[in-house]
């Protein structure tokens, strides 16, 4: 694991911050180890472990200010950081839906939207998908309430996702 990643989120409260399954820390271990599981190159590993940092559509509560990217910048290289940055600015309501068809991406803080490049949205889908099948593996209420929408969303999402990302969708959120 990256250490002065940690290191970052432990000193912002990760650790004291509830979220299901525990604490938003070991959420966010989760969902990098996931990742690395499905065999992510290291910059993908270390956004799974950022992802929150900015806070979330789903989830608000932020660990930095998305108008001081250099702080994150600097802890885990520009790559990652971007990755953190594109994934906590999505508009989940305006932009999920069109990763399927023609990959219109709006940004929640600025309104802005635009068309990123192929890799970067297969690195926004799979780190979308790690983090929901965390919440969805953990907690079979909301994966009973909210499973077979995340299938139908990651299904269509299908072009943009690896085999072990696929498999694991199918595994967790299929229909009994």
């Amino acid at each position: 694991m990256d250490d002065d990643v940690i290191a970052l989120l432990s000193a912002r409260g990760a650790r004291e911050i509830s979220h299901p399954g525990g604490t938003l820390h070991t959420h966010l271990i989760r969902v990098a180890e996931r990742l690395a599981s499905w065999g992510a190159r290291p910059a993908l590993r270390r956004a799974g472990l950022a992802h929150a940092f900015y806070g979330t559509d789903g989830f608000p509560t932020a660990l930095g200010d998305p108008a001081d990217r250099a702080e994150l910048t600097a802890v885990t290289g520009p790559e990652t950081e971007a990755l953190v940055y594109l994934y906590g600015s999505c508009d989940r309501s305006f932009t999920y839906s069109r990763l399927s068809t023609d990959g219109t991406f709006r940004d929640r803080f600025t309104g802005l939207e635009t068309h990123p490049p192929r890799p970067l949205l297969r690195d926004f889908a799979e780190l979308s998908v790690a983090n929901e099948l965390d919440i969805a593996d953990l907690d079979p209420a909301f994966r009973a309430r909210y499973g077979p929408a995340l299938h139908a969303l990651f299904a269509s999402w299908d072009h943009l996702l690896s085999g072990p990302a696929r498999r694991a969708v199918h595994q967790i959120t299929a229909a009994p």
